[in-house]
């Protein structure tokens, strides 16, 4: 396992120049780590990203972001996580950071999400991969012939990570549609997380998501179904997000039960499978960041995948077909609040630095690779 204190050299290349995470006063702990944002947001300058339509299936349509720079070197997509959307102030200071090192950014929608929730019927899941691929493709025309990436975070980066590897599995000849892709507090075993989320200290974080689904879908243009609201005020009563992704999250995508759909949409299975066969890749560029004290996600699901890549010969590693694993000892989910950050827009969060070095690093590679 890529620990902060001795990453191996592909995680290594991702840690800020302070190195490892720690934490600043007074965010002590992982609770505190998570909940950080929402007490004091980020003082960020006003929004002034470019909107822009996604055309789905049918009349459906997905709403972007978009924040350009000068002659960019790299465009990038960003992902919000459950309950958020393209104006979060996590991903917006993301968005900040990644221009600041010359990329072009793309906060996306997904379905039924902030803004865009008026322009398409349903809700997005960590299985929306036609809805992301549509996206990407549309990214891809944008960017021409500059290297795309992609960043999730929370299911954001379940969500990019499983439309890639649906890419790969159905026309493997034709790579990734990503050139590089880092998941930040990224659940890869979605029934686990739900077995955290359910645990009684959670409770509280469990009803303020729930709260925001629950505001998502009651604003869906297509209406909801009498058993549908009956299911979804069950749910709300039971203060439980596994009885709304059985209520509509699973028969909406086709699922036969929410059991069904966890399984389905967990990435974690399918990358242990990448890692014992590494010949048949490759991945992209793969950072998978997460904290140890993470209340929602528990490291797991990082600890056996790490398990499966132990042994594997460096030069899987290095052409990108197995993951590069960070595992900090703090931070909370989404949090890492850290010595060196500051309310200045271009320093973000420690695991922003983190990832905007990642790809920085990954960007030489690739304009090496292609030159």
């Amino acid at each position: 396992m890529a620990s902060q204190d001795s990453p191996p050299d592909d995680a290594r290349d991702s840690l800020p120049a302070g190195g490892p995470f720690r934490p600043r006063f007074p965010w002590w702990g992982g609770d505190l780590q998570t909940v950080r944002d929402s007490f004091y947001p980020p003082d960020l300058p006003p929004d002034r990203g470019q909107r822009a339509t996604i055309a789905l299936a049918g009349a459906d349509r997905l709403l972007a972001r978009v924040d350009g720079v000068a002659e960019p070197w790299g465009w990038v997509v960003l992902v919000h996580g459950l309950g958020g959307c393209s104006d979060g102030p996590s991903l917006r200071r993301l968005a900040l950071v990644l221009q600041d090192q010359g990329l072009t950014v793309v906060r996306l929608n997904l379905r039924g999400a902030g803004e865009g929730r008026p322009l398409a019927q349903g809700c997005y899941a960590a299985r929306c991969d036609q809805d992301v691929l549509a996206a990407l493709a549309w990214t891809r025309l944008q960017a021409g012939s500059l290297p795309l990436f992609g960043v999730g975070l929370s299911l954001g980066g379940t969500v990019l990570l499983n439309a890639v590897l649906t890419a790969l599995g159905q026309n493997p000849a034709l790579g990734s549609p990503l050139q590089g892709l880092a998941c930040v507090s990224s659940p890869l075993d979605l029934e686990a997380c739900l077995g955290q989320m359910e645990r009684r200290r959670n409770a509280l974080y469990q009803r303020w998501l729930l709260r925001r689904l629950v505001d998502e879908v009651s604003q869906d243009p297509g209406g909801l179904a009498a058993a549908e609201a009956r299911a979804l005020r069950r749910a709300w009563q039971l203060g439980s997000i596994r009885a709304f992704d059985a209520a509509v999250t699973a028969p909406r995508w086709g699922y036969p039960s929410v059991g069904a759909y966890y399984a389905a949409a967990s990435p974690l299975q399918t990358l242990l499978a990448f890692g014992a066969e590494a010949a048949r890749g490759p991945l992209p560029p793969l950072l998978l960041l997460q904290a140890a004290d993470d209340p929602w996600v528990p490291p797991q699901a990082m600890e056996a995948l790490a398990a499966q890549l132990t042994g594997l010969p460096p030069e899987s590693s290095a052409m990108g077909r197995c993951p590069s694993l960070l595992l900090s000892t703090g931070g909370g989910h989404n949090g890492f609040h850290g010595q060196g950050d500051g309310r200045h827009r271009h320093q973000g969060t420690w695991a922003d630095r983190a990832v905007a070095t990642w790809f920085v690093h990954h960007g030489q590679r690739f304009s090496v690779a292609t030159s």
